[in-house]
């Protein structure tokens, strides 16, 4: 079953009955001239077993702490935003597989050659990705980009995920002028930190139901980043995001701001359609998928992660 991405910018109350997460409105809540019968068919419930993520992107949310007992007991990931209603925070399950020991112990005895190979096989499957969206949202010619797919060495010693990068880039969004990839960058940089926020808690809430520790990467290494292993598995992934920023570009809607309108749009990103083992599926199955194969190689039972492709 694909879980819900529930996502609250309004002044809400928070909470929990029966195993359901209760939605109220403070100003229906609060207002003394309102029937107790309207304010009852006012408030929402969603069973707690049907969510996979929260975000929270108002100062004025209350939740309560069996709320958030129960959102993690269901292995839910909670995104908290900032003040510029960006992505900020993100709170996870500590257990949530039954053998987590094993395949800790497995992920931090895992081989400097296991490492190369596997991050091998996620930067040649994400410039194969990044190929197929410039083919089909730039109509381009992308013989350069499935050689250096072809040609990505163990560990990717010659940087071939920098140099299809820059092309990538340049040719994605031509019609602004030297267009960079960058957290600080001009737009549409502001739509693709906020895709990747969604799809990283989609990542690292699929690594810690497979016994994974978000923490440890394959490549990314940085004593700050508590999530090196999501933002590794999440590569071949971003090309998702990055042709669905195309599509609510060409839509005609203004993306130097990030609306509502927008937020919407990338809040799909959870059941967007993507192929896999030959199958179309939503990309939050999909992602784990992926995670179930890594935790697999990391056990010596498997030598490739299962990522996904575009059709």
């Amino acid at each position: 079953m694909i879980k819900k991405t529930l996502y609250f910018s309004n002044p809400t109350y928070l909470s929990l009955k029966n195993n359901q997460l209760v939605i109220k409105l403070p100003e229906v809540e609060k207002n003394d001239s309102l029937p107790d019968s309207f304010k009852i068919k006012n408030v929402q419930t969603i069973p707690i077993e049907d969510i996979g993520i929260v975000m929270i992107d108002n100062k004025q949310i209350t939740f309560t702490s069996g709320v958030m007992e129960a959102l993690l007991e269901n292995n839910c990931a909670l995104i908290t935003c900032d003040s510029r209603s960006m992505p900020q925070g993100l709170l996870l399950p500590l257990e949530q597989n039954t053998t987590q020991s094993e395949r800790f112990t497995a992920q931090i005895n895992a081989s400097i050659p296991l490492k190369k190979q596997l991050w091998q096989q996620t930067i040649q499957m994400k410039i194969e990705n990044q190929a197929s969206v410039l083919r089909t949202c730039r109509n381009e010619e992308v013989r350069n980009m499935l050689k250096w797919a072809n040609d990505v060495k163990s560990g990717d010693s010659d940087n071939l995920e920098g140099r299809a990068a820059i092309y990538y880039w340049r040719t994605l969004f031509p019609d602004i002028d030297n267009f960079t990839r960058g957290r600080e960058g001009v737009p549409p940089n502001n739509l693709l930190n906020y895709g990747y926020a969604i799809l990283r808690a989609i990542v690292a809430r699929s690594l810690v139901s497979s016994g994974l520790l978000p923490t440890l990467g394959i490549h990314h290494h940085n004593r700050y980043n508590a999530y090196c292993l999501a933002d590794d598995i999440m590569e071949p992934y971003r090309p998702f995001v990055d042709r669905l920023v195309v599509e609510i570009m060409n839509s005609g809607v203004d993306f130097q701001e990030l609306s509502k309108e927008i937020k919407v749009k990338l809040l799909n990103i959870p059941v967007l359609d993507v192929m896999i083992n030959g199958q179309r599926s939503p990309l939050m199955i999909a992602v784990g998928q992926t995670t179930a194969s890594l935790a697999k190689c990391y056990l010596g039972e498997l030598r490739k992660i299962v990522y996904p492709y575009f059709e």
